[in-house]
């Protein structure tokens, strides 16, 4: 396949229920659009029979690319890594779950005429997919994360998102990236969007979150913010340099 328009990366940990449906509804998201698309899914190392599944989903569908950690690296490594080997003009980041729905992709696309980054919210939905307890600490971290690193992104924990490639291409990855790529994004420069999106209750398997995983991103929240203070900033006044022809011709 030459160089699709758009990557959809997918991490992917223990999906093995949500596998198939995920990539039929994907498809069926994609095919009144036209456009040239993969699917790129990195394996963290499942224990369950996703891997095997990816295996033989991948060699029958040449839209879908596979690949699989030798250890347990976590979801921003996962994402990083599709991100990294995306061919596509545009990326597509969404969970293997089902909670995001590929039904949504097309607004995402539509959306990049206007932004270089757009990012899903599920301020007005989350209810409809997540019990108290993941709505309240939701909630919580998104206030915390915009005071610490003064952005207004409304959620942050939404990894449904799609972005020109390059938006990513001077990011500095590390653990717990994943939740900060809006702010980091506009840290480069690029104009950086919102669109409400629907959160649809898991369709299978259990979720890897709980209320403990989630405090975790304080320290890396600090290091964003650290970041946004000590970023480098200047502006070229003005330049002088010899033409072209000029440093070609020997002195004499």
């Amino acid at each position: 396949m030459s160089n699709p328009h758009f990557s959809i990366v997918i991490p992917c940990y223990n999906e093995e229920g949500n596998l198939p449906l995920l990539f039929e509804r994907i498809h069926a998201a994609m095919a009144p659009l036209a456009l040239s698309y993969e699917i790129v899914v990195t394996d963290d190392c499942s224990t369950d029979g996703s891997w095997p599944m990816l295996q033989r989903m991948a060699r029958s569908d040449p839209r879908l690319r596979v690949q699989r950690f030798a250890y347990n690296c976590g979801e921003s490594a996962a994402v990083w890594a599709g991100i990294r080997a995306a061919r596509g003009e545009y990326v597509i980041t969404m969970d293997a779950d089902l909670q995001n729905d590929p039904a949504e992709i097309p607004r995402f696309v539509q959306a990049l005429e206007r932004y270089d980054c757009v990012c899903g919210s599920r301020v007005q939905t989350r209810s409809r997919g997540d019990n108290l307890l993941r709505v309240i600490t939701s909630r919580v971290g998104n206030r915390v994360r915009n005071w610490l690193s003064e952005d207004q992104t409304s959620d942050s924990g939404c990894t449904f998102r799609a972005f020109r490639r390059e938006c990513a291409a001077n990011l500095v990855p590390f653990t717990g990236m994943h939740r900060f790529m809006p702010t980091l994004i506009k840290m480069e420069g690029y104009r950086v969007g919102e669109i409400a999106v629907v959160n649809r209750p898991r369709h299978a398997g259990r979720s890897h979150y709980g209320f403990w995983n989630r405090l975790v991103f304080l320290q890396d929240l600090l290091a964003v913010r650290w970041m946004k203070k000590r970023k480098l900033r200047y502006e070229i006044a003005d330049c002088v340099e010899a033409a072209p022809s000029d440093a070609a011709a020997p002195p004499h």
